[in-house]
């Protein structure tokens, strides 16, 4: 029994860990890094203008 306990344990463990790393991600992480310098720049560049 405890066996079996200890699998229901590890898989609870797993499926959190997965679901921690898939809300952390996002779209715009397939981007380089030079690509995401630029994009953060213009949102900067953005916000600076709007206040």
């Amino acid at each position: 029994m405890a066996r079996g306990n200890q699998r229901e344990l590890a898989r609870q463990k797993n499926m959190k860990k997965t679901q921690e790393q898939s809300k952390g991600k996002r779209k715009e992480d397939t981007l380089s890094a030079s690509q995401r310098k630029q994009r953060d720049s213009e949102i900067m560049q953005q916000k600076a203008e709007s206040s």
